[in-house]
């Protein structure tokens, strides 16, 4: 099993690789290094904000988002937000992504959340069963607004 770690500025460029490794990602992600190593800065100035990756043969084969929301609903609950969760292409169905997960949901109990949520696109049908054999359910339809510079 892959070893599991707080992303350093280092593994930035492997990271952006798996982000843009797809169909939808080749359309989003781009050659910018300035604005992923902005980004990623700005999340480790902010509290509760993780990107966490997994760690094989001293390659990055996996990554995730893990940002932990304060809120009022659900009686003051706190939940994790899971998000860009990828494994590297060649390294999937070897329970990477499963490791992952349930290292998410671990860091969401030790934050005392009563949730830990995701999002996955409509066209990500694989993902999708993925995260309902780890249990999770689809109860909510997502909504984005996309905000153009």
């Amino acid at each position: 099993m892959p070893e599991l770690r707080d992303a350093e500025e280092a593994d930035l460029a492997a990271i952006i690789a798996l982000l843009a490794d797809d169909e939808l990602g080749r359309n989003r992600e781009a050659d910018v290094p300035d604005a992923y190593l902005r980004a990623f800065r700005a999340m480790a100035c902010q509290e509760g904000n993780r990107m966490v990756v997994a760690v094989a043969g001293g390659e990055v084969v996996g990554c995730m988002q893990v940002t932990i929301i304060h809120g009022l609903s659900r009686q003051g609950a706190s939940r994790a937000q899971v998000e860009a969760v990828r494994v590297r292409r060649d390294r999937r169905r070897q329970d990477i992504g499963q490791t992952m997960l349930a290292h998410a949901v671990a860091m969401a109990r030790t934050a005392s959340c009563r949730l830990v949520q995701l999002t996955t696109d409509r066209r990500r049908d694989e993902a999708r069963r993925f995260y309902e054999r780890l249990g999770f359910v689809a109860s909510h339809h997502g909504m984005k607004l996309e905000l153009t510079s």
